[in-house]
C-alpha cells in the first residue's frame, strides 16, 4: 500500500468549504463487474426451489470467474449488480422459490460457508460467501431475501396477505466468509415481487483496508433516504449495485454516478447490469480525487460483461462541513442579465422544459422556469451546424417514479428543429467553454458533463453561495451532449 499520510484536503467547492477527509495512509483495490445476467425465460411463472437454485448458479459460476479475475489483480473488495443473481420481472408469487432467509449481522454472528447447516435455504449466501473466502476479497451481491411478518407488523408497512416480507437485498461477506452486513432497498421502482422495508435502513460495514461503507441500491440514489442519512453519519464511500435504464440527456448512469460523486466527495463503486434490450449499462469506479474508471458500452459494442478494477484512497469520516447545507463562498454579485431571448417548450424525459437557443459561436443566454433561472455563457467551436439549446425546468417529475427537481441544462438537440431539443443524442462535434448558472432553492445540485460517445468530463469549477451554483468547463476532449445541474428538492416529494 502507498503511504499517502493521515489526512487528506480535498478543494470541492460546491457545498461552499473545503472539507477534511481522514484517511488509512493508504489506497485500495476497489472492483466492480458489469454483467450480462443470465435471466429466467418465463419469470411470471413459479419455480420449484431446485429450478430456481439451477438458474441461479449459471449467474453465480460467472461471479466466481470474475472473483478469481478481480483477486489476481489484487481487488480487496468485488461489487456485483442489482438483480445479477436471479434476474427481475418477477411477480410475488413467482419469485417465491429464488427467497432466502438472511440474518441480520447486527444480531447473528454467521459464517454460511463454515456454518452452512445453520440455516435452511440458504444456498445461494454459502456460495457467495464461500467466494469471498475462497478468493480473499469481500464481495457484495444483490439477492432476493424473505422475512416472516412479526405478530404484529407496523401500521406503515402492514403485513401481506401470504405471511412475509420480501426485500430487494445486499449482502455483503468479510474475506472469510463472515455475514458482515445487509441492507434491503427502500426505494423500489415497479418491483412487484418486492416489498418496501418498514423503515429506511442506514447500513455500513467497516473494512481494515479502506475503513466505513454504506450501502445504497439503484433507485436510492435518487431520493433522501437512506443517501443523505449515511452521508450525515460522516460515510464517504458507498456501495451502489444496480439495475439502471439509462435516460439521456440527464440520467444516463455514468453521468448521474460521478456527479453525486463530485457533489458529495464521495467515492462510489457502482456495477450495472448489461443489457442491450433495456438499455442497462454504465458502472464505474468514482472518486473524488479523480481516480478510478469507469464503462460505458455503446451502440455496436458485443453485449458481454465487463469487469473495472481501480486503486483509489481510502476515504475516513468527514470532519467539519457536512453536505446538504449552503455555505457562502463569495458575496455573489448579481451579473448583468444577458440580451432577452425567445423562449419555447419542449419535452426533455417526460418533463416540459423551457428552452432557449444558442445562437452564434459565443455568446449568453438566460432561461427561467417560476423561480428556477438558468443562465449561461458560452463560446463554442468549430462551428455553428449542431443546434444547441438552454433549458430550465422546476417541478415535479412524474413519469416511472414521482420526485421534484431543479435542472438547468445545456443539451444537443436531436435534429436542426427546436422540437428535437431535449431528444435522446449519443454524439456531438462541437467543443465549448461554457459557465452554467441557476438560481436553486435545493442545496442538493448534482453537476455533470457528458460528452460525446458517453464520455465523461469534470467539470473544472464548481461553486455554490447563496442558492446560485455556477459549473464553469473547459478544454472538451470530445463535443458535449449535456451539460448539466441537476437539483433534487427532497422536501417536496412528499406534497
Amino acid at each position: 500500500m502507498s503511504k499517502l499520510g493521515a489526512m487528506w484536503l480535498l478543494f470541492w467547492p460546491l457545498l461552499g468549504s473545503v472539507r477534511v477527509y481522514a484517511t488509512l495512509d493508504s489506497t485500495y483495490v476497489a472492483a466492480v463487474y458489469e454483467h450480462r445476467v443470465i435471466l429466467n425465460p418465463l419469470p411470471h411463472i413459479p419455480l420449484s426451489r431446485r429450478d430456481a437454485l439451477r438458474h441461479m448458479r449459471q449467474n453465480l459460476a460467472v461471479y466466481e470467474e470474475q472473483a478469481a479475475l478481480a483477486a489476481e489483480q489484487g481487488a480487496q473488495i468485488l461489487v456485483f449488480p442489482e438483480d445479477g443473481i436471479q434476474g427481475f420481472n418477477f411477480t410475488r408469487g413467482s419469485i417465491a422459490a429464488y427467497l432466502e432467509t438472511v440474518p441480520d449481522p447486527r444480531e447473528e454472528t454467521w459464517n454460511p460457508c463454515t456454518e452452512p447447516a445453520r440455516f435452511n435455504n440458504t444456498e445461494i449466501q454459502q456460495q457467495l460467501s464461500c467466494m469471498a473466502r475462497r478468493h480473499k476479497l469481500y464481495v457484495v451481491a444483490n439477492m432476493a431475501g424473505v422475512q416472516p411478518c412479526p405478530p404484529k407488523a407496523q401500521p406503515t408497512s402492514p403485513c401481506p396477505a401470504d405471511g412475509r416480507w420480501q426485500f430487494n437485498t445486499n449482502v455483503v461477506f468479510r474475506s472469510d466468509g463472515l455475514l458482515v452486513a445487509r441492507y434491503r432497498k427502500h426505494n423500489l421502482y415497479f418491483e412487484d415481487a418486492f416489498d418496501k422495508p418498514p423503515q429506511a435502513e442506514a447500513v455500513t460495514f467497516d473494512t481494515p483496508f479502506a475503513g466505513s461503507f454504506g450501502l445504497i441500491t439503484c433507485f436510492d440514489i435518487l431520493f433522501y433516504e437512506p443517501k443523505i442519512n449515511l452521508l450525515e453519519m460522516g460515510i464517504r464511500q458507498m456501495i451502489f449495485p444496480t439495475a439502471w435504464m439509462n435516460q439521456l440527456p440527464l440520467l444516463d448512469t455514468i453521468q448521474f454516478q460521478t456527479a453525486f460523486s463530485l457533489s458529495t466527495g464521495v467515492t462510489l463503486l457502482a456495477a450495472n447490469i448489461r443489457s442491450d434490450g433495456l438499455a442497462m449499462t454504465g458502472s464505474g469506479i468514482y472518486s473524488p480525487s479523480a481516480a478510478g474508471a469507469y464503462h460505458h458500452a455503446r451502440r455496436g459494442d458485443p453485449e458481454e460483461g465487463r469487469l473495472l478494477v481501480a486503486r483509489i484512497l481510502a476515504l475516513g469520516p468527514v470532519t467539519g462541513t457536512l453536505p446538504g447545507r449552503v455555505y457562502s463562498l463569495h458575496d455573489g454579485c448579481p451579473s448583468p442579465p444577458p440580451p432577452p431571448s425567445s423562449t419555447f417548450t419542449a419535452t426533455m424525459m417526460h418533463d416540459p422544459f423551457r428552452f432557449t437557443l444558442l445562437n452564434g459561436s459565443e455568446g449568453e443566454a438566460e432561461v427561467c422556469d417560476g423561480d428556477l433561472c438558468c443562465r449561461l455563457t458560452f463560446r463554442r467551436f468549430p462551428g455553428n451546424d449542431e443546434l444547441y439549446a438552454l433549458g430550465a425546468f422546476a417541478g415535479w417529475h412524474i413519469v416511472n417514479g414521482r420526485y421534484a427537481v431543479e435542472v438547468c441544462a445545456v443539451v444537443r438537440c436531436a435534429g436542426s428543429q427546436a422540437t428535437s431539443c431535449g431528444q435522446i443524442v449519443e454524439e456531438a462535434d462541437t467543443k465549448f467553454h461554457l459557465v452554467l448558472e441557476g438560481t436553486f432553492k435545493t442545496p442538493h445540485v448534482y453537476p455533470s458533463v457528458l460528452a460525446s460517445g458517453y464520455t465523461l468530463e469534470r467539470p473544472q469549477r464548481v461553486e455554490q453561495s447563496h442558492g446560485r451554483v455556477t459549473m464553469e468547463h473547459s478544454h472538451m476532449a470530445t463535443g458535449l451532449v449535456t451539460a448539466c445541474l441537476y437539483g433534487r428538492a427532497y422536501h417536496l416529494d412528499d406534497q
